[in-house]
Parts: C-alpha cells; structure tokens; sequence
C-alpha cells in the first residue's frame, strides 16, 4: 500500500497557516479542559477542616485549609455571638465560604458536625460543634497559635481541639459505698 500523501494544496501558505490555526485552538481547548479539571479537583479536594499537632502547645487542633489554626471564643455559641464588633472582626477573622453550596469537609481527625452561621453582615461563617470558627490576625504563619488564652471581647479565646474534650468520669456519690481495695 503506498504511504498516505498531502494533497498537493496542503503544502503552501494557506495550509500552514490552518494548521496553525487547528494547533492553537486544541492547544487552547486542552488548556481550558485542564483548567477545569484543577479547579473542580480544588473545589472538592480541599477539606475546609483539618487536623493538626502543634508542637507549641503539644495539641492536635483544627486548622483550616490553608494549615491556619482556628480559634472559638468561651462562651459564644451561634445563638449569641460576643465577636460582631468591626475590632473585633479585625483582629479575629471569621472563617467563611463564598455560598451555601460550598460542601463542607473535614480531613480525618476532625470530629463534630459543620455548619454555617450566617452573620448579620450576610457572610456564611463556618461552625464545628455549634463553635463560630475564627483565625488571629497575630498568625503570620501556620503552626502558630498565638492567640490561645487571650481575654478579650467578653470572653476567652482559645485554640479548637479536633476531638471534643473527653467527659469527666462521674464522681462517686456519698451514698455509694467506695471500691473495697484487694491490694492488687
């Protein structure tokens, strides 16, 4: 069978200048398809959430997604915020999302249901276990955790555990009589 040739008005000017016309549009559409693929792998690939051990305060806690720590003020819940002054919300920035239908993820390690408190400014700030979510504008840099033990704002400000404190074991009452002791 003889090799497959070029009709003869593929070799002059007009056919190079379609077939570069034919190699930018898939160059761009190649592009295009990749770009999508990258933002739809960012969108659902990168928890909201993670865990995290910071050495300084010897805790595993809860960061965002850019590896930030976050922080919860005691005793605000999402019925009462304490945090709504403009000075406030400069120095500790809500954790928020763009709409609702951003899905919330947590990476492993993360224990406690997420939701989203919409601020009278109209922002949807995220939650875990009922806690409005904030970072420190006192971190410069991931790991840091300066702002744990602050008072300010009507309460105390402190770093999120990734797993809620353990219950305290219940104490014995008077009436019980104690363990008797077998010198085991």
């Amino acid at each position: 069978m003889p090799p497959i040739q070029d009709p003869p008005e593929a070799t002059g000017p007009a056919w190079r200048k379609h077939l570069r016309r034919a190699t930018l549009t898939a160059s761009l559409l190649f592009t295009g398809v990749a770009a999508l693929f990258a933002n739809l792998a960012l969108a659902t690939g990168t928890p909201t959430l993670s865990a995290s051990h910071n050495s300084m305060l010897n805790k595993t806690i809860v960061v965002d997604g850019r590896g930030r720590t976050l922080y919860a003020l005691s005793p605000e819940t999402v019925h009462r915020l304490l945090c709504k002054s403009r000075t406030c919300l400069e120095v500790w920035r809500p954790l928020t999302v763009r709409s609702r239908a951003v899905k919330l993820h947590a990476a492993g390690g993360v224990e406690g249901d997420m939701a989203l408190l919409k601020r009278s400014d109209g922002k949807l700030q995220v939650t875990l276990r009922g806690l409005p979510l904030y970072r420190f504008s006192g971190d410069s840099a991931n790991g840091q955790a300066s702002g744990d033990g602050i008072r300010s704002f009507g309460g105390r400000w402190h770093v999120v555990p990734a797993k809620p404190a353990q219950a305290a074991p219940p104490a014995m009452s008077p009436s019980s009589p104690p363990s008797p002791n077998y010198g085991y």
